[in-house]
């Protein structure tokens, strides 16, 4: 037998008989890490962990306390789950089983009708069975042909195993449970006993490797932790985030929807959602005029020409639309961003140096072609419209206009009380030479002056390869979302290619031309994900300020109180107050345990006593109490509420 040379993470080489396991390695070491270890990573690769090794190679032994661990326990999860599905239901057929952010799922189609969740006990039970049996989990390595047969007739694994031959000459890794052969990748458990903790937790549709004109199969989710507190705190998280999901709160509040007649990701907004989305185009809009931007409207459409000068038809085109052909050479494109639109304007007029810092803005409306398995809600949609800005300055006003701009969005994020970000500086991957434009000067130039900003402002940040614009680097602003996950919610990009491609100039106080640097800004992302955004973080429950209805106001009697409710509602309206009247035929505490439910800030109750004394009874949203105020304190109380931003004044 043949020896094989294994380097571990502290670097040590020890040599082995070849065919050796992480298991047998895992004893030499201790027998205390032998029985915390669950698999290996050989060759940056997870193994399982009584596979062979057959060759030299960096080995780090996984435990369970690790995130990699975790992913193995939720591979076998996946093959747990599949392999009593199989039994269960005789005709089920089998995509493939992965892992996800928080568990695992298995593609399922049922000849006989797909699973129900009310079927999960007998699943759930099934699975148990497998547990306690512990059933070994064989790792096996089929000829094509071997796989083919062990899967018998089973058409999604058949595609799988033909694909996974064709890159493995021939060779097919699979591992068996029972009855059931799993040609999904992935190391997996020894045996079954290690899934001893887990819940199923869903049912979705999903179309066969996310092709919209594929067959639609069944997701089946679940989880699996090592430990139960592990595993209740995953489900108090999920129960928050299912509290704070947009989709649903969407729906509730009535604030936008999306109809399959029309077009997956084209939301429609209701009157309630379109309140909240002007009040955030109009502050995002005001807040950028008093910072020197000048506004504009731009087409959506442009001709094809303009995206291939700009790199976008090279670089982007996966993400863009068809052209439409227009009959006469002419071809159409929907655009997928606002840049080249806006250097246009620029180049409408001669620009001087006096004219820079020149400042763009427009709330654009774009296209982006998703698949219909990305789309989610508000916050991946295919039209979208992007507080978009692009600054056109002189080389030496880039660091004081990148300041003004941090500014300014940090000045934003106060505004909303957002409170939970962190810079993150991307530059291009170098080894990427398809995804970036290649000007190894132009990058290097433009990290090393982004980097120095960010140093001179004395920001923490993080620096991300591969993160970057194709046109240059960009400091990104991490949000956390309400459900522990983390997405770029603003951007600032330094671009020097693009005013290089459209052969921008500026005239100098020298009187000779110049070329001007772009820098490309997002305040609040687009119109769509930052309403998602804000309604998780929220909850629904909306600041005063951007709220869609301010104020109910509640009559006790229509017959006697309601002239006296209309009055003060056309006081409160003529200070600009979003407000309504409760007059249906409904009890008292009916209507306001509604206007609870429906997340409105302020609660007026008029009844004879308010009526006598020119007053109103306030609730606030969340509370049991109410005050009796007079009319005029009520609108003072509710104006500097709304002109705070709904922040507390000190």
């Amino acid at each position: 037998m043949g020896k094989i040379k294994v380097t571990f993470p502290d670097g040590t080489i020890k040599e082995f008989d070849k065919g050796i396991t992480t298991e047998a390695i895992a004893k030499t070491i201790s027998t205390s890490l032998a029985k915390k270890a669950v698999a290996g990573n050989f060759n940056d690769q997870l193994i399982d962990y009584q596979q062979g090794l057959v060759e030299d190679g960096t080995l780090k032994i996984i435990t369970k306390d690790s995130p990699e661990g975790l992913q193995v326990l939720w591979q076998t999860g996946a093959i747990l789950l599949a392999s009593a599905l199989s039994e269960l239901y005789p005709k089920m057929h089998f995509g493939e089983g992965k892992t996800t952010e928080h568990g695992f799922y298995f593609d399922t189609d049922n000849v006989d009708g797909q699973v129900a969740e009310t079927e999960f006990e007998k699943i759930s039970q099934k699975m148990k069975e497998f547990v306690k049996a512990n059933v070994t989990i064989e790792y096996k390595v089929l000829s094509e042909q071997e796989a083919l047969k062990a899967i018998d007739g089973d058409p999604y694994r058949m595609e799988l195993v033909k694909k996974i031959a064709a890159e493995n000459n021939g060779q097919v890794a699979v591992h068996v449970l029972g009855n059931f052969v799993d040609v999904s990748r992935g190391a997996k458990l020894a045996a079954t006993k290690g899934v001893k903790i887990f819940q199923l937790l869903s049912v979705a549709g999903a179309y066969w490797k996310g092709v919209s004109s594929n067959p639609m199969l069944q997701r089946v989710y679940g989880t699996s932790f090592f430990k139960q507190k592990d595993l209740e705190a995953e489900l108090k998280r999920r129960q928050e985030a299912r509290e704070r999901d947009h989709r649903v709160i969407g729906n509730d509040l009535d604030l936008f929807f999306v109809d399959p007649k029309v077009g997956a990701g084209l939301p429609y907004w209701m009157p309630k959602g379109a309140t909240i989305r002007r009040t955030i185009e109009r502050y995002i809009i005001d807040k950028e005029v008093s910072r020197g931007y000048e506004h504009v409207y731009t087409p959506i459409l442009a001709n094809l020409d303009l995206y291939k000068q700009s790199g976008h038809w090279d670089h982007y085109r996966e993400d863009m639309f068809p052209p439409m052909d227009m009959g006469d050479g002419e071809m159409l494109e929907l655009r997928p961003m606002n840049c080249p639109s806006h250097i246009q304007i620029y180049n409408r007029h001669i620009r001087s140096y006096r004219d820079l810092p020149l400042r763009i803005a427009e709330l654009g409306m774009m296209h982006r072609y998703e698949k219909s398995g990305a789309l989610t809600g508000l916050s991946r949609v295919r039209e979208m419209t992007l507080n978009d800005g692009h600054t056109f300055v002189t080389p030496d006003q880039i660091e004081e206009e990148f300041k003004q701009t941090l500014q300014l969005m940090v000045s934003v994020y106060s505004d909303f009380d957002i409170t939970d970000y962190r810079f993150r500086l991307s530059y291009r991957d170098p080894k990427n030479t398809h995804k970036y434009f290649d000007d190894d000067e132009m990058w290097e130039k433009s990290q090393k002056m982004l980097k120095a900003a960010m140093d001179d402002l004395g920001l923490d940040y993080y620096e991300a390869e591969g993160e970057a614009a194709f046109y240059g680097p960009k400091l990104d602003v991490q949000t956390k979302t309400a459900l522990g996950g983390e997405e770029t919610l603003s951007t600032i990009q330094l671009d020097f290619l693009l005013p290089e491609k459209f052969d921008l100039h500026y005239v100098g106080a020298d009187g000779e031309e110049h070329r001007p640097v772009m820098i490309h800004r997002g305040i609040v992302s687009t119109m769509e994900r930052f309403t998602a955004y804000l309604t998780e973080m929220y909850k629904g429950a909306f600041p005063t300020w951007l709220a869609p209805q301010q104020v109910t106001v509640i009559p006790v009697k229509n017959d006697l109180h309601l002239g006296y409710c209309e009055q003060l509602r056309d006081r409160l309206v003529a200070n600009g107050v979003r407000v309504n009247i409760d007059e249906r035929n409904e009890k008292m505490g009916y209507k306001v345990r509604q206007a609870q439910v429906n997340k409105i800030p302020y609660i007026l109750v008029v009844g004879d006593k308010e009526v006598a004394e020119k007053g109103v009874s306030v609730r606030r949203y969340g509370q049991d109490n109410s005050k009796e105020v007079k009319i005029e304190d009520f609108v003072n109380e509710i104006l500097a509420d709304i002109s705070s931003y709904s922040r507390e004044v000190k």
